[in-house]
């Protein structure tokens, strides 16, 4: 339940006051009563609150996780800030004997406390004074609005007082109300801040917005004017944030307009990619939770691509020898005619004996729109091949090359019988074969 403590908008000053007042007269405040919010107060955050109001700090929720809450939603990490200094804080823990986890924040203004067996990330209040599109040098400040600044997006620059008290100095509250997602102040310069922004706000709209397509064009055009500046990101951040892309909403929408405003080339994805392809796939996995290298590879025209993509974003190997996979597979591996159609992958994952083949072929299924196959296959549970070369020595056959001829016979004999055929059945050919 939402209360308002005080009006949505008030005149606009005619004076020659300071921008800094003028935008002070902006600041929306509202109560927040929810189960959602409720819950957050363990026996660890009372006793953090209970510390900071001892030693007459301000301590408040940022960021995330106050958007997770106005959407009615536990959020499952919450970050802190407030205006003591790191150094403030190591004394005020130190003194109450509270263990830190990272107490070595003076740098970047971040300290991590344990109570109750949980875990605090309490950050101090930022001014950003020098930015290079990847980093930033920072000055702590007491000015919760000077913090809020320096945050990306409208929805994410708001805080929440531990009696309910919501801060919003930009605007997020209506934009989050309105599925709206906007910078905070000039897209551009927020951008040139840190470029991976961009993949951020492609984020967020997948999170956001109910209908895909309404996009401010000041924010379009800052975008395609800086996404050269992603090509100084890391291959890790960006990866990060691509596959939050791939798994939201909206993504055939967005994997569109990053070809669009040219960011694709400094992301990794192929220069040539085959949109047609990812619009059916895209299509073919909506509703049933791809990975997201599943949807990528729709992208990709040969396995060079998926190299070429490791290089530049440092995927995970599993991640990579999908992608291979799926580019590899995706046209020879079908469905069969007849009554079995799902019997060439369940073959497949038979012969390539690795713990993740089923897996790799369940993001196949999904690839190709095979939906009823995928739930067959779901449910399939690999079949042991129940002979070994110490069954046929017991036969008399004891030559290890003979051995081998046997034994992937046999396993062909008993993939055709629908891996039916047990083990006193199989060997009974051995020995009809030696008579």
């Amino acid at each position: 339940m939402l209360r308002h403590l005080c009006p949505r908008h008030r005149p606009v000053l005619s004076c020659s006051w300071s921008r800094l007042c003028l935008l002070k007269r902006r600041l929306f405040t509202m109560k927040l009563e929810s189960p959602e919010f409720q819950s957050l107060f363990t026996e660890g955050l009372k006793s953090l609150t209970e510390l900071f109001v001892k030693e007459n700090h301000e301590l408040r929720i940022a960021g995330g996780a106050v958007r997770d809450l106005l959407n009615g939603v536990k959020p499952q990490d919450v970050d802190f800030a407030t205006t003591a200094t790191p150094s403030q804080m190591k004394e005020m823990f130190q003194a109450a004997g509270i263990r830190m986890i990272n107490n070595k924040g003076e740098k970047h203004g971040t300290i991590t406390a344990r109570l109750h067996e949980e875990n605090f990330e309490i950050t101090t209040l930022r001014i950003d004074v020098v930015t290079d599109g990847r980093h930033a040098e920072v000055e702590f400040t007491t000015d919760w609005q000077k913090d809020a600044e320096r945050r990306d997006l409208t929805i994410n620059s708001m805080f929440l007082g531990f009696d309910g008290t919501l801060f919003d100095y930009f605007n997020g509250y209506a934009d989050l109300k309105n599925k709206k997602v906007k910078f905070v102040g000039q897209a551009k310069q927020r951008i040139q801040e840190d470029y991976l922004r961009i993949l951020r706000y492609f984020r967020f709209y997948g999170r956001i917005v109910d209908k895909p397509g309404d996009h401010d064009p000041e924010t379009l055009e800052a975008i395609t004017e800086n996404a050269k500046g992603l090509g100084g990101i890391s291959g890790e951040r960006i990866w990060v944030e691509l596959k939050k892309i791939l798994t939201g909403d909206h993504v055939n929408h967005l994997i569109h307009l990053i070809y669009d405003l040219d960011v694709a080339p400094y992301i990794g994805l192929p220069g040539s990619a085959g949109l047609e392809e990812f619009d059916r796939v895209s299509g073919n996995v909506e509703g049933f939770a791809p990975k997201p290298m599943t949807l990528l590879a729709s992208l990709f025209k040969a396995q060079d691509d998926v190299t070429k993509l490791d290089l530049r974003l440092k995927i995970s190997r599993e991640e990579k020898n999908l992608g291979l996979f799926l580019v590899k597979h995706r046209k020879d591996l079908r469905r069969a005619d007849g009554p079995e159609p799902l019997k060439p992958y369940q073959d497949f994952v038979i012969d390539s004996r690795e713990p993740d083949a089923a897996a790799r072929v369940c993001e196949l299924l999904k690839y190709q729109g095979e939906h009823g196959l995928l739930r067959e296959m779901q449910c399939w549970s690999v079949p042991p091949f129940p002979i070994s070369g110490h069954d046929i020595r017991k036969v008399g056959i004891s030559s290890g090359k003979e051995i081998g001829a046997l034994l992937q016979q046999l396993r062909e004999q008993w993939k055709k019988s629908g891996y039916r055929m047990e083990k006193e059945e199989l060997l009974s050919h051995i020995k009809k074969t030696e008579s």
